[in-house]
């Protein structure tokens, strides 16, 4: 079974590439923008004309939010052209797509955890480009699943725990929003989900939706004081509303997903948010070792 893995290098990528030694029966091909311009068709339709793919799993992504109210082009480029090429590749070849997306295609406004079914209404730029995304892959092929996550972290990369340490350690106090609710996702959890699911998408001929974080719920207030608990960092924590740091792009209040559909259809547990931030924060302590 052949896998491609789009965008190998950044957190998702890092830790299906660090998994993949434990799925013998698999046989990864990992690509980044030097392997392979997903921005280009022909490069694709190049790559696959050579290799025989079985699935993509396309981690690829264009995720500065920040940047991307201003940069919409280039955010495009990634998150929707890309997937239309990759969508359609996928279908000229016979491949099953396994595509991620966000919690930011909707609009963070409910007051319950976000189902497959509700609907979606981004309202920043990246948000829109990423439902724009989801949009070429239900146009373009018919073998596919969409998985959305939210707070996504990992030991690789640049992300929101590896920002309060570093910050944690250089100042004795922190200001963190507590009025935006979601739900961290450790990488290795996702990445795992999906390595151990694929056996089980080969019968699928239709597009479906799946949502996945860890379990539980949190503030980004109560993650960062328990980034710093965990790693015995001295650093208050202060707890400050959105509009006391207000951003280019206004982040949801509201981020919390509703994991039951992958679980029920799949059969899988996953690890309560505190959990997973433990095993991640030992990971990042060897590898800083």
């Amino acid at each position: 079974m052949n896998i491609l893995v789009t965008g190998s290098n950044g957190q998702l990528g890092s830790e299906i590439k660090f998994l993949s030694d434990k799925y013998p029966d698999y046989k990864f091909l990992f690509t980044d923008i030097d392997e392979l311009d997903i921005t280009e068709y022909q490069d694709v339709n190049n790559f696959f004309s050579k290799n025989s793919i079985n699935y993509i799993i396309n981690c690829a992504a264009y995720t500065a939010v920040d940047k991307a109210e201003q940069d919409t082009d280039n955010a495009r480029y990634i998150n929707v052209n890309a997937v239309k090429y990759l969508s359609q590749i996928a279908r000229k070849y016979n491949a099953f797509l396994i595509h991620i997306s966000t919690d930011y295609v909707f609009d963070g406004k409910n007051y319950k955890p976000y189902t497959e079914n509700d609907p979606i209404c981004p309202t920043l730029a990246y948000g829109k480009t990423k439902a724009e995304g989801e949009a070429e892959v239900k146009m373009h092929t018919d073998k596919a699943i969409i998985i959305r996550t939210s707070w996504l972290y990992s030991s690789y990369g640049n992300n929101f725990v590896k920002t309060i340490i570093k910050y944690g350690k250089e100042r004795g106090k922190l200001n963190v929003v507590f009025d935006q609710v979601g739900t961290p996702t450790y990488a290795a959890d996702l990445a795992k989900t999906i390595l151990d699911i694929i056996p089980k998408l080969h019968s699928k001929n239709c597009i479906d939706i799946y949502h996945f974080s860890n379990e539980g719920v949190c503030s980004w207030y109560d993650f960062a004081k328990e980034i710093v608990e965990i790693s015995n960092i001295k650093c208050e924590i202060n707890p400050i509303e959105t509009k006391d740091y207000p951003l280019p792009a206004p982040r949801p209040h509201f981020s919390v997903l509703d994991k039951s559909k992958i679980k029920s259809e799949f059969q899988i547990t996953i690890p309560y948010w505190r959990d997973s931030l433990k095993i991640c924060l030992n990971k990042i302590n060897e590898q800083n070792t």
